[in-house]
């Protein structure tokens, strides 16, 4: 518990790399897109998250949660592309921590079409805030194709991550799940509170 707070309170220190979106993320192409989700905690997590969770699940939602999440992803960024405008994406954003970590930390596991839902919606707020920052529309198709690239890659670290804690290879399996679902609600909450 002292490490979660220690990280929490680095993560509050230092603003710039808790939240991707400052405004001053370059937006150059394909290179950019792939690095902006691990570029800020906010997407870092709730990538990964997404992943925990399907990997918690397994079976069929091991592939569905990712792609729910990731598809929904693309549509969102092209809504901001296309100037629609989202009601209150960054708090959309935040509140995918919150959700996300709940779900884990409960161990809630919803009928797969519900939980399909809930990562598509939670996708749709995250491309959203990541379309809003492409200022060139002639990037948007390279930088959206990194971004996605990288949002997979988290969800396959994340599922990758639930398989060896449920493998029973590591002790204290069930519980690394739940703390990890913890820590994400506590940023989700932080970010809201704040």
């Amino acid at each position: 518990m002292t490490k979660i707070i220690t990280w929490m309170g680095l993560f509050l220190g230092a603003p710039s790399l808790v939240w991707a979106h400052t405004g001053v993320h370059p937006v150059t192409g394909f290179f950019s897109g792939l690095v902006h989700p691990v570029s800020g905690f906010d997407h870092l997590l709730a990538m990964v998250a997404v992943g925990l969770w399907a990997g918690f699940v397994g079976g069929q939602a091991l592939w569905r949660l990712p792609m729910a999440f990731v598809g929904a992803l693309i549509v969102g960024f092209a809504t901001a592309i296309a100037g629609w405008a989202m009601p209150a994406p960054e708090t959309g954003v935040q509140l995918s921590l919150l959700v996300l970590g709940l779900m884990l930390a409960f161990a809630v596991r919803f009928p797969e079409a519900v939980a399909s839902a809930v990562v598509a919606l939670f996708g749709l707020f995250h491309g959203h805030v990541h379309g809003l920052e492409v200022v060139s529309p002639h990037l948007a198709v390279s930088y959206g194709l990194g971004m996605a690239l990288m949002s997979t890659a988290l969800h396959i670290a994340g599922i990758g991550l639930a398989r060896v804690a449920r493998s029973g290879r590591w002790r204290g399996e069930a519980v690394a799940l739940r703390v990890a679902g913890v820590a994400v609600a506590a940023v989700g909450a932080l970010f809201l509170a704040a």
